[in-house]
């Protein structure tokens, strides 16, 4: 499936305003998810500093990815509203550089559930710029409320 701009799933996940990364979902299914971000090149990004965006952020934007699939399944089953979750553990953090290439465009991130359940969910991601690999590992959400 495709999905154009913040269509279906930016009231649905706890991000806002200027932490939330994702601008577009180029496509997503069951399992997987390709969101992109372009305004890690503002000034005022919540994670950067006067000048660069370190890549250990991209974790972030990792998890956001798994949050707005989330959002999307929940939106696909009808579901009133998707339950909060919160982020409880990063693993196997790999990171190609130290900072992301603010001239280079676009981040494409991308994000596969690897299981999940009432209690939470654990997906992989990888964050890309211009089909390099800038950073990529595994998430862990557990839900807040059963």
């Amino acid at each position: 499936m495709s999905m154009g701009a913040q269509a279906d799933w930016v009231d649905r996940i706890p991000h806002a305003g200027a932490m939330r990364l994702l601008d577009v979902v180029l496509a997503w299914n069951a399992s997987t998810i390709h969101a992109t971000g372009e305004r890690h090149v503002l000034s005022d990004h919540p994670l950067r500093d006067d000048v660069v965006l370190h890549a250990v952020h991209l974790a972030e934007y990792g998890a956001q990815a798994a949050a707005v699939h989330g959002a999307l399944l929940a939106a696909s089953r009808d579901e009133a509203r998707m339950r909060p979750g919160r982020l409880v553990s990063l693993r196997d953090v790999q990171l190609a550089v130290e900072y992301v290439d603010l001239s280079q465009g676009r981040l494409d991130v991308h994000a596969e559930c690897l299981f999940a359940d009432e209690r939470g969910a654990q997906y992989t991601f990888k964050v890309e710029q211009c089909a390099r690999l800038l950073a990529s590992g595994r998430t862990a959400i557990m839900h807040t409320e059963a």
